[in-house]
């Protein structure tokens, strides 16, 4: 019998999420943003860039915490992981949302763009590691076992 997917338990693999690094860098893209809309004329705009890189760690460092907690309990639940990811992300579109409506005339759209530049950032910054290692040390599957259902021909 099979457990359905709401009720399987939660796994994530260990990620190389470095919230001080992220912070740096958001704070430096930042000031540059600002440089740079300065620059032009529009400095909110700069600003509300940095509004988004700051929503997106946000979510980041609550995403840890949810994942840590959720998978400290003896049964973690996917369901459980699922609605709390949903709640978050509302809430952080939301904000976003308004800032970007309420100050339309002054670069609020610069929150979206912010906010997607952090989730490239994100993924950048956790996956350059993983793949410096693998390309460092290789694939080291020696020792796990085979689960293609056939014998290795050693």
């Amino acid at each position: 019998m099979t457990t359905p997917a709401q009720d399987a338990p939660l796994v994530f693999p260990s990620v190389a999420f470095r919230p001080l690094r992220l912070l740096v860098v958001c704070v430096v893209l930042t000031a540059l943003a600002i440089l740079a809309a300065g620059y032009t004329g529009h400095i909110f705009f700069g600003v509300f860039f940095g509004v988004g890189l700051g929503l997106g760690l946000l979510n980041a460092l609550l995403v840890r915490r949810a994942v840590e907690s959720i998978t400290a309990e003896d049964h973690p639940l996917k369901k459980k992981m699922a609605i709390n990811s949903a709640t978050r992300l509302l809430v952080i579109t939301a904000v976003a949302l308004a800032v970007a409506i309420g100050f339309k005339a002054h670069g609020g759209i610069a929150v979206l763009f912010g906010l997607a530049i952090f989730q490239a950032l994100l993924v950048l910054s956790t996956s350059l590691p993983v793949l410096k290692k693998i390309r460092k040390d290789g694939l080291d599957v020696q020792g796990t076992p085979d689960t293609s259902g056939t014998e290795s021909k050693d």
